[in-house]
């Protein structure tokens, strides 16, 4: 058995070791009747004590398919489903486009009527620009927005 002190030391080598450890599957946190704690990795250490589990290690084992091969039943696509669906997606990236094409254009124009417009409580240029900051990110997201749907248009069409 072990004291808690070195019982903390194992504990942390034996969490670290993980699954290389192969002899410490479940590690048991115990007290016995005195109120002495203890860490141990033996079950028959913890016979008429109060233990709870610390960690275990379980394995899974999965048989290795053939590589190259499908399971039976799995789902092909033919050449000309691929061509439709790449169709599809260069349609809906162009949608997209032409949408976000507009709402850039709308924001730039939202912003150009801003810096246009003088408050008389904005003397100072910073109040300004503190005003024009939500129409100058609007802006900026849309033209980001474009930049990466094109990007998308032209990867795809490679």
């Amino acid at each position: 058995m072990l004291r808690f002190g070195a019982s903390l030391f194992l504990a942390l080598g034996i969490a670290a070791a993980g699954p290389v450890c192969a002899q410490a599957k479940t590690l048991w946190n115990c007290k016995d009747s005195g109120g002495k704690t203890t860490l141990t990795d033996q079950k028959a250490d913890t016979v008429g004590k109060d233990c709870r589990i610390v960690s275990e290690d379980r394995v899974t084992v999965v048989p290795a398919t053939k590589a190259g091969k499908s399971p039976a039943g799995f789902p092909k696509e033919s050449a000309s489903d691929r061509a439709a669906s790449k169709v599809k997606q260069r349609e809906t990236l162009e949608s997209e486009l032409t949408q976000e094409q507009s709402m850039l254009e709308e924001a730039r124009k939202k912003l150009t009527e801003q810096e246009a417009i003088r408050n008389g409580n904005e003397q100072n240029y910073s109040k300004v620009l503190e005003r024009l900051k939500p129409y100058q990110d609007t802006v900026e997201v849309h033209q980001k927005n474009v930049e990466a749907l094109k990007r998308e248009l032209s990867n795809l069409s490679r």
